[in-house]
C-alpha cells in the first residue's frame, strides 16, 4: 500500500513569514518551485519540506525533522551556530557531548530548534 510512496515531514509554526526566513535564510533551503504561502514546501534533496500554520506549533516534544548529512555534520553545526543557532544538550547514557554534538562511537547527532521550538535533528547518516 504505502511501502512504494514517497513520504514527507511537515511542521507547524505560529509565524509563515518568521518560519520563511529561518528555513530559507538559516537553513539555506530553496522554496519548491509550486509553493504557495501557507503552506510553504521547501525542498530538501530529492524530499519536500512542507512548513504551515498552526495553533499547534511547537508543540511536539519529539523530532519533527531528521537529516542525514555524513561527513559535513561538524561543518554545519559550526555554520548553524555562525547564524546564531543554539544546540540542544541532552543526557543520553554513554554519549560524549563537545561543541553541540552528541558523540556515540562513530555516530554523531546534533539538535536544535526552530523559533516555535520544534525538534530538528542533524546527524552523521546519510
Amino acid at each position: 500500500m504505502l511501502k512504494d510512496r514517497n513520504s514527507s515531514a511537515i511542521v507547524a509554526v505560529s509565524d509563515i513569514g518568521r518560519a520563511r526566513r529561518f528555513y530559507s535564510e538559516t537553513l539555506g533551503l530553496e522554496l519548491a518551485p509550486d509553493s504557495g504561502e501557507d503552506p510553504l514546501m521547501f525542498r530538501t534533496g530529492s524530499t519536500t519540506l512542507g512548513v504551515y500554520t498552526s495553533e499547534f506549533a511547537g508543540t511536539n516534544k519529539a523530532n519533527a525533522v531528521v537529516w542525514g548529512v555524513g561527513d559535513e555534520l561538524e561543518a554545519i553545526v559550526a555554520d548553524l551556530r555562525g547564524k546564531g543557532v543554539s544546540f540542544e544538550r541532552y543526557d543520553f547514557e554513554g554519549a560524549e557531548f563537545a561543541d553541540g554534538i552528541h558523540r556515540f562511537g562513530d555516530f554523531r547527532a546534533a539538535w536544535f530548534k526552530d523559533p516555535d521550538g520544534n525538534i530538528l535533528h542533524i546527524n552523521s547518516g546519510d
